[in-house]
C-alpha cells in the first residue's frame, strides 16, 4: 500500500505555554494523566515504553521512537487487542513550536487505516483540548471519555 497524505491525522494548536512546560505533559506519565488516561506508563527515551490505558478498556501502547527535549516528541501508536491498529503499527508526532509565551503543538499521526481515521482525529480534538487547557495552568475537570464502553471498535 502506498501512503498518501490522507493516511495522516494532522493538528495544530496555540498552548499558551512554553514549550518546556508542554514537553512535560508529553513525557511525564503524572503530568500527562492530568489530560489524558486513566493509567500511563511512559519512558520517554528512544525504545522506552508509551502505554497510555485509555478509558478502563482500551489501551494505547507503542514506543518512543524519538524526544528532543522542548522540541519534538515521536511515538509508534497501535491499541491492545486490535488487528486493525495494533500496538507499534502507525507513529505519532509531536513538533513544539515557539511563539512568543506560547508553543504551537504540531501533531501529525501518521499510517492510519482509512476506517479509523475520523475517529482517531476526533479523538485527537478531544485529548488537545484538554492538554492545552491543563498545560496553561487550568483543571479540564474530569475527562467524559472515562468509562467510556470502547474508542476503538
Amino acid at each position: 500500500m502506498t501512503l498518501t497524505q490522507t493516511d495522516v491525522v494532522e493538528r495544530k494548536v496555540r498552548i499558551e505555554a512554553h514549550p518546556q512546560t508542554v514537553f512535560g505533559f508529553l513525557t511525564d506519565p503524572a503530568k500527562m494523566l492530568l489530560w489524558t488516561g486513566l493509567e500511563v506508563t511512559l519512558e520517554p527515551q528512544e525504545g522506552g515504553v508509551y502505554r497510555v490505558n485509555m478509558n478502563g478498556r482500551d489501551v494505547m501502547r507503542g514506543n518512543f521512537v524519538e524526544v528532543v527535549p522542548y522540541q519534538k516528541v515521536v511515538f509508534t501508536f497501535g491499541w491492545e487487542g486490535s488487528e486493525t491498529l495494533p500496538p507499534g503499527s502507525s507513529t505519532v508526532e509531536y513538533n513544539l513550536i515557539p511563539d512568543g509565551n506560547s508553543t504551537i503543538l504540531h501533531l501529525k499521526h501518521h499510517n492510519l487505516p482509512t476506517l479509523m481515521r475520523e475517529a482517531h482525529g476526533a479523538g485527537w480534538d478531544h485529548m488537545l483540548t484538554r492538554l492545552v487547557i491543563v498545560a496553561r495552568g487550568d483543571d479540564p475537570g474530569a475527562d467524559s471519555w472515562h468509562g467510556l464502553s470502547t474508542i476503538i471498535g
